[in-house]
C-alpha cells in the first residue's frame, strides 16, 4: 500500500460528472483490455453517529444536533444486572467531543455522547437501540450532562476499563487562565461563558472539598462518567491536574496508569486502596532513575495545591519527561502497558526549562539525540518528527520503545518512491481480543494523528493529512513498521481515532474527526463508524496479507479489508465506463479511486493518455 490522495467511500471526493472533452459520454469497451480484479471484502462497514446531523437529548422532548470532533470512544457491555428490553443489546458507547463550543442545551466547552447497541442476530450488523433513561430523556443518542461538575473544556482521549467498562473522560488541551477557555471553534466567540470562580462541593474529596478556584482551574481532570444515565460522576480530583490524554484500568482493578500529552508529557499512575474504588488511594509520577530501583515516586494527593500543580511537583520531583503521551492501553493477557508518544517535531524549547529544574528525560531520547549526532534532547537540532509506541513493564519498571515511528525522510519522497507502510505520530490505542475457532487472538489497533505533513508525513506534494488506523499481530516479537496491516482510512484532513472493540470481539468501532468540509456527506462531518467481521477466520487471514500479485505496472490492486481502492503509480485524470460503454464518473488529479459504492460487475478505467484497464468487481 502506499498513501495517496485516496477516496474514502466511492465518489468521497475527486469525482465530477460533468463532460470532459478528453473523456466521452461512451466508448466502446476494449475486451483486449488487461483484467484486474478486486477481490470482495469480508468485512463489513456502518456508519453509526454523525455529528451535527444526529440529534442528542439534552431534556425531556429536548434534541439538538450533536457537537462534532468526535474523538475518544469507550464501550461498556451489558451486565446481567442492566435492565434493557432488547435481548440483542450489547453494550453502551460513550464518544468525546474535542470541540469547543457554546450550547444553553449541550453545555459550554467539550461535551459526549451516549448511546445503546444492538448486534443483529442474522448478519451481525450493530444498531442504535432507542432508550428512556432516568431523567425521561427518550431518543437513541444522549447528550451526557457534566453541570454537575462545572462542565468540561474539551473531552479528548479517557479511560475504558476492561474490568466493567467504566468511562472516564479526559479534558486534554490544558488551560492556564480564563482567557484560553473562551474560544468557540464554531463561531470564534467565548467556548466557556462562565469565568467566575468555581467552587467544589459534596465530593468524595475531603481536601478538595470547598475550595474555590479560578474557573480554568475546574478543567483539566480526569472525568467520570456514567453511560446508563448518560451524566457526570465525578471529577477525579485525586489523580491531578494535567493535560489528560488517555489511560487504562489494570488488572487488579486497582492500578490506573495516565499519560499527559504535553512537552514534557509525564507517565503517572494511582493504586486504589480498595478494587474498584478510585477515590481514596496513592498517586505516583514516574521516574525511571529513582534511588533505590522504585520508579514511582509519590505525590501527596491529600494535598490540594499538589494535585491543582501536578506538572509543577512531578518537575521538583525529578520525574521522567516524554514527549506527548497521548493514549495508554494494557494487554491484560499479560499485563504490559502500552503508550503512544506522538512526538513533536523539535521539542528542545519545550522541555529545556523543566530539564533545568530537576525533571530527565527518558533513556530513548537521549539515545535518540546521540544517534542523531544531536548534543542532547535540548539540542535545537533533536528532532521527533513520527512518534512511537511505549510499552511498559510493571515487572521491571522499564519504558522501552515498542514499535518505533518512520521510517525517517529528510525531505517527503513522490508518490512513486513512497514506502509501502509509514507510521506517523500514532495517537489513539486500543487493543482487540478475539476468539476464532477456539483459539484466542490478540491485536493492537494504532491510529494516527499526523503532525503535519512534512518529513515524509505525507509523499511529496500532497498537502492534506492522509491518517490511518493499523493493525498489529501481538504474538509477533519485537515488532516493526513492516508487521503493520494498514485497516483502514479516513477522509481527507481528518484524525482517525477512538479505535475500540465490542466486548463479543466482532466489531471495532472507529471515529473519523474533523474532515474536510469539502467532503460529501456524511464524510464531511465528523462520525463513528464500525468496522465487524473480526471472528471471521476469512477476515482475519486478510489481515496478514501483506500484498495482492494483481496487475503491475500503471495500475495496481490492495483488497484492504475494510477499503476497496484501485491504486495508480502516478497521479492522474480518469474515467470509469460501465460494461456497456456508458461513463458513470470521471476522477480528476488522483492517485487511486475507491470502488466501494459500486455494484458488482465488469468497469472499465481509461486515463486522459489512452491508459486503459478492465476492472472485475466481485
Amino acid at each position: 500500500m502506499k498513501r495517496k490522495l485516496l477516496t474514502f467511500l466511492a465518489c468521497a471526493y475527486g469525482l465530477v460528472s460533468t463532460a470532459q472533452s478528453e473523456f466521452p459520454m461512451s466508448v466502446d469497451v476494449d475486451w483486449t483490455a488487461t483484467e484486474v480484479v478486486v477481490p470482495p471484502s469480508p468485512f463489513q462497514y456502518q456508519v453509526l453517529f454523525v455529528g451535527a446531523t444526529d440529534m442528542v437529548q439534552t431534556g425531556i422532548n429536548e434534541a439538538v444536533p450533536a457537537k462534532q470532533w468526535h474523538d475518544f470512544i469507550g464501550f461498556t457491555p451489558i451486565t446481567p444486572e442492566d435492565c434493557v428490553d432488547d435481548a440483542n443489546a450489547i453494550g453502551w458507547v460513550s464518544v468525546n467531543h474535542e470541540m469547543i463550543q457554546a450550547n444553553d442545551k449541550i453545555g459550554d466547552g467539550g461535551g459526549m455522547t451516549a448511546f445503546l447497541l444492538g448486534r443483529d442476530p442474522v448478519d451481525d450488523s450493530l444498531y442504535v437501540i432507542p432508550q428512556t433513561l432516568t431523567d425521561g430523556r427518550q431518543g437513541d443518542f444522549f447528550n451526557v450532562d457534566f453541570s454537575n461538575v462545572g462542565e468540561t473544556g474539551m473531552n479528548c482521549g479517557g479511560i475504558n476499563s476492561n474490568i466493567d467498562g467504566r468511562i472516564w473522560t479526559a479534558e486534554e488541551w490544558f488551560r492556564s487562565d480564563n482567557n484560553s477557555l473562551t474560544v468557540d471553534f464554531t463561531t470564534g466567540g467565548p467556548g466557556v461563558r462562565d469565568l467566575s470562580d468555581y467552587t467544589i462541593k459534596y465530593t468524595e474529596f475531603e481536601m478538595a472539598n470547598f475550595q474555590t478556584i479560578q474557573r480554568y482551574q475546574n478543567f483539566n481532570w480526569m472525568v467520570e462518567i456514567d453511560p446508563r444515565s448518560a451524566k457526570a460522576i465525578r471529577k477525579q480530583y485525586n489523580w491531578g491536574r494535567q493535560p489528560f490524554e488517555g489511560g487504562t484500568i489494570a488488572n487488579d482493578n486497582q492500578t490506573v496508569y495516565m499519560g499527559a500529552d504535553a512537552t514534557p508529557g509525564f507517565f503517572t499512575k494511582f493504586v486504589a486502596d480498595t478494587p474498584g474504588d478510585f477515590t481514596i488511594g496513592t498517586t505516583y509520577v514516574y521516574k525511571h532513575d529513582n534511588p533505590g530501583g522504585d520508579p514511582w515516586v509519590e505525590i501527596d494527593n491529600q494535598d490540594f495545591t499538589k494535585m491543582l500543580n501536578f506538572g509543577t511537583e512531578a518537575i521538583s520531583s525529578g520525574a521522567t519527561m516524554f514527549n506527548r503521551l497521548e493514549w495508554v492501553t494494557i494487554d491484560k493477557n499479560t499485563g504490559k502497558v502500552y503508550m503512544t508518544e506522538t512526538g513533536r517535531d523539535n521539542p528542545a524549547s519545550r522541555w529545556e526549562d523543566e530539564a533545568m529544574a530537576g525533571a530527565v528525560y527518558a533513556p530513548h531520547h537521549l539515545q535518540r539525540a546521540m544517534d542523531q549526532g544531536a548534543t542532547g534532547p535540548d539540542d535545537p537540532a533533536y528532532w521527533d518528527y513520527y512518534g512511537r509506541i511505549l510499552e511498559f513493564d510493571p515487572a521491571t519498571g522499564d519504558v522501552t520503545i515498542f514499535v518505533e515511528g518512520g521510517p525517517y525522510f529528510a525531505n517527503s519522497p513522490d508518490l512513486a518512491s513512497y514506502p509501502t507502510k509509514h507510521l506517523s505520530n500514532p495517537d489513539g490505542l486500543n487493543m482487540l481480543y478475539v476468539n476464532v475457532g477456539g483459539t484466542d487472538k490478540t491485536y493492537m489497533l494504532i491510529n494516527e494523528d499526523l503532525n503535519g505533513t512534512s518529513f515524509g508525513r505525507t509523499p511529496d506534494g500532497i498537502s492534506d493529512r492522509m491518517c490511518e488506523m493499523y493493525i498489529l499481530d501481538m504474538e509477533i516479537a519485537n515488532p516493526g513498521i513492516d508487521d503493520l496491516i494498514r485497516l483502514t482510512q479516513t477522509p481527507r484532513g481528518a484524525e482517525v481515532t477512538g479505535a475500540c472493540a465490542t466486548i463479543d470481539g466482532k466489531s471495532v468501532l472507529v471515529n473519523s474527526q474533523h474532515p474536510a468540509d469539502t467532503n460529501p456527506f456524511p464524510y464531511n462531518n465528523s462520525l463513528t463508524f464500525a468496522i465487524t467481521g473480526f471472528d471471521d477466520p476469512t477476515a482475519l487471514a486478510t489481515l496478514s496479507s501483506r500484498d495482492f500479485d494483481g496487475e503491475t505496472g500503471r495500475f495496481s490492486i490492495y483488497p484492504n479489508p475494510t477499503e476497496r481502492i484501485i491504486y495508480l503509480s502516478e497521479t492522474t485524470d480518469l474515467a470509469l465506463y460501465d460494461i456497456t460503454g456508458k461513463r458513470i464518473g470521471v476522477y480528476r488529479n488522483v492517485s487511486s479511486i475507491d470502488i466501494t459504492g459500486l455494484a458488482t460487475g465488469t468497469y472499465l478505467l481509461k486515463t486522459k493518455d489512452g491508459f486503459t484497464r478492465k476492472v472485475i468487481i466481485k
